[in-house]
């Protein structure tokens, strides 16, 4: 019979789902999701706190918007193009060779929409709202790859309303703020190892299935929560030709309330079921856990050096310290799943030109550094991040005096991303072959 205190020792090393919870995309450190511009997307998102002509400021700096005239309306799409392959290897309790492949391309193609207005009022007053995605996740391995107690399908949406207003306080300076309105939906699975656990306690070891690898089952954890945070912003403008624009971007709490599913082999409910003691353990039932995103300090400088040439640059800070671990609680006994990062604070750094070619095109590129904010120590396969480079380019097609269309693109390569996982059921190590590309398009229409 198996002993509750050893089993329930075992089945939150057996779980782990909780680092899921804080994985993230390769579209920028951590699971920050910077498209919300494909104007600025094609200056690798330098300048974005300075800039004008751009609604969405609404979002980077909506000291900004004073800046607009009339009524701007704009609609922004992304598409991510990801792609992740794992190139290393693994063992399981004994020792043995995880069994499966290496899981297949975990990326894939995810659009990123964002939509935005700002309206400009005859006495110095501006107000604008958005809907953008700033944080998100999209990841998905073959079911039984070597990795499959690590990650199986990652999807983390979160989604803002954002409802800003910016004043004139001179006619070089200006000052904005924002309310945040945000929805974060997580859908999160791996395989759970029940083999090893049966065969971790020696009243069960002797079961033809209590092995490592040799009785899988898995769990999803799905939650979602409503959370509130604020923006707040300035623009200085000292001369003509250059701009200082300023944002803060508050962290946004949410309590994730959902449901924990289970699927377990039948021989091994059999086993559990054995006992009252043990039947109600890995059992469908409610979920909870707490996640923070990151506070961002955005800084741009725009200079316009001629009439037709211009340079941008940018600085953010992102407080991914926050993130210290996540905690999945379930309403069943089993126990918690808790799973510590211990994330640090990083940079990214960008700059960017636009020429205007003629009356109707404007060119722009950038590069850009992104730094991770995560260790080796605590990096999944969910996300295998690094430190990377952006690479950009765009244009904006000036059809007529109201409406632009804005294009861009941008590679994303990470420098060298690498696992190092030793769990007490398995082990993981190898390096990563990845990258992405973003293809973005939008619209712009003044009235």
């Amino acid at each position: 019979m198996l002993s509750h205190t050893r089993l329930l020792t075992l089945s939150a090393l057996a779980l782990g789902v909780a680092g899921a919870l804080a994985s993230g995309n390769a579209a920028a450190a951590g699971f920050q999701l910077k498209e919300n511009s494909v104007k600025s997307q094609g200056t690798s998102f330098a300048g974005t706190a300075a800039k004008t002509g751009d609604s969405s400021v609404v979002v980077n700096n909506p000291a900004v918007m004073t800046q607009f005239e009339g009524t701007t309306m704009q609609a922004d799409v992304t598409v991510i193009d990801l792609n992740y392959e794992y190139q290393g290897s693994g063992t399981d309790a004994l020792g043995q060779p995880l069994s499966g492949g290496n899981g297949g391309n975990a990326g894939g193609v995810t659009p990123v929409p964002a939509l935005s207005v700002v309206h400009k009022l005859d006495n110095g007053l501006a107000v604008g709202a958005m809907i953008s995605a700033p944080f998100g996740l999209a990841t998905d391995y073959d079911q039984g790859w070597m990795g499959r107690y690590s990650a199986l399908e990652s999807d983390v949406q979160v989604v803002d309303l954002t409802l800003s207003g910016a004043l004139d306080i001179t006619d070089r300076f200006s000052v904005g703020a924002g309310l945040i309105f945000s929805q974060a939906d997580v859908t999160l699975s791996r395989g759970v190892d029940f083999g090893t656990l049966l065969f971790s306690n020696p009243a069960t070891r002797a079961l033809p299935f209590a092995r490592p690898q040799a009785a899988d089952g898995t769990a999803e954890i799905q939650g979602d929560d409503v959370g509130f945070g604020y923006i707040v912003g300035m623009h200085l403008r000292p001369t003509d030709t250059v701009a200082i624009g300023v944002s803060y971007r508050s962290e946004i709490d949410y309590e994730l309330t959902g449901t924990a599913d289970w699927t377990v082999p039948d021989n091994v409910r059999t086993v559990f079921n054995a006992s009252p003691m043990t039947a109600q353990l890995f059992a469908d039932g409610g979920a909870f856990a707490e996640l923070t995103t990151p506070s961002i300090l955005n800084v741009g400088v725009t200079w316009q050096a001629t009439d037709r040439f211009a340079l941008m640059g940018t600085y953010a800070r992102t407080g991914w310290s926050s993130l210290r671990e996540v905690r999945i609680q379930f309403d069943n006994p089993d126990p918690d799943s808790v799973e510590p990062f211990e994330w640090k604070d990083v940079s990214y750094y960008a700059l960017g030109a636009e020429y205007m070619l003629n009356d109707g095109w404007t060119l722009r590129g950038g590069v850009a550094y992104d730094e991770t904010p995560t260790s080796i120590e605590h990096r999944t396969p969910r996300l295998p991040d690094a430190n990377r480079m952006f690479y950009s380019v765009g244009a904006t097609w000036r059809v007529t005096d109201a409406f632009d269309m804005n294009f861009a693109y941008t590679r994303i390569e990470p420098k060298n991303p690498r696992i190092d996982i030793n769990e007490p059921g398995y082990s993981l190590s190898g390096p990563f072959d990845g990258d992405a590309n973003l293809f973005g398009i939008s619209a712009q229409y003044r009235f």
